[in-house]
């Protein structure tokens, strides 16, 4: 297994030394904000969500075992607490529209300007948003995808071609 160059970063935070920690945020913070913002579609709820998945992340720390790239785990531990957060919000979602819903800050993700496609994606339906984020943005695959929401594996890959269409149609609209 290659080691990460953060990798002395996590052995010293799993050990409970609170700088490495923090270097270990400020390391991910802004691509774990990003994805729970695209999830929720909602600021507050991912300002709230983040710091959770932060908490949980001191928590859990010790039992990330290696197996895998450090930030693939951690995206995995964030998409978990998102997705569990708007289950049991459902009810509260679904009073709101996407016509109803205005982001207020642009993510901008290093150099790559995406604030316009991320209010399009914000436009999408909930679970079509969701499974577009998780296979577009993540790389996850359609079967973990389905898994997670608690549908079919076609039924993500529908969504996802939903989602491509119309965020095609509104990019050539504007």
């Amino acid at each position: 297994m290659q080691r990460e160059p953060a990798s002395d970063d996590l052995l010293l935070a799993a050990q409970g030394d609170v700088d490495a920690f923090q270097r270990l945020y400020y390391r991910h913070i802004k691509q774990v904000y990003g994805l729970v913002l695209r999830l929720c579609a909602d600021k507050a709820l991912a300002d709230d969500l983040v710091q959770e998945v932060f908490v949980q992340l001191w928590q859990k720390l010790g039992s990330f075992r290696g197996e895998s790239k450090f930030s693939s785990w951690l995206y995995r531990v964030t998409t978990n607490i998102c997705l569990t957060e708007i289950r049991k919000q459902k009810r509260w979602f679904s009073r709101f529209t996407s016509d109803s819903k205005e982001t207020s800050e642009p993510i901008n993700e290093g150099n790559l300007d995406v604030s316009q496609l991320d209010k399009l994606i914000l436009k999408l339906p909930e679970q079509t948003r969701q499974v577009f984020v998780l296979h577009a943005l993540q790389g996850e695959s359609h079967q973990q995808i389905a898994d997670w929401l608690g549908i079919a594996p076609g039924t993500s890959k529908a969504q996802f071609h939903r989602a491509r269409k119309r965020l095609e149609e509104w990019l050539q609209d504007e």
